[in-house]
């Protein structure tokens, strides 16, 4: 299992279009990908798992990987949330 914190940097927190990117690419991976705000997990492989979620600008949030390439994974999703996030 791998997991990584990240404070979001973005104005608007989360929405649809990063959503959509993150959401893109933790499709290409067989892992298992949650994100965790506050508690309340959603599934990155799903659009509305993410945006259920309401995260803003400042929140906290871990995100947990696990499966057969979970490295790979954690790797690409870390990039992506520093990049556009």
């Amino acid at each position: 299992m791998k997991e990584f914190n990240y404070v979001i940097q973005d104005e608007q927190g989360i929405h649809a279009r990063p959503a959509g990117v993150l959401v893109k690419a933790a499709n290409e991976f067989q892992s298992d990908i949650q994100i965790d705000k506050d508690g309340k997990k959603g599934d990155l492989k799903r659009i509305f798992g993410v945006m259920g979620l309401g995260i803003k600008k400042g929140d906290n949030i871990r995100v947990i990987i696990e499966g057969p390439d979970e490295e790979m994974a954690a790797q690409k999703i870390e990039t992506l949330f520093k990049e556009q996030l």
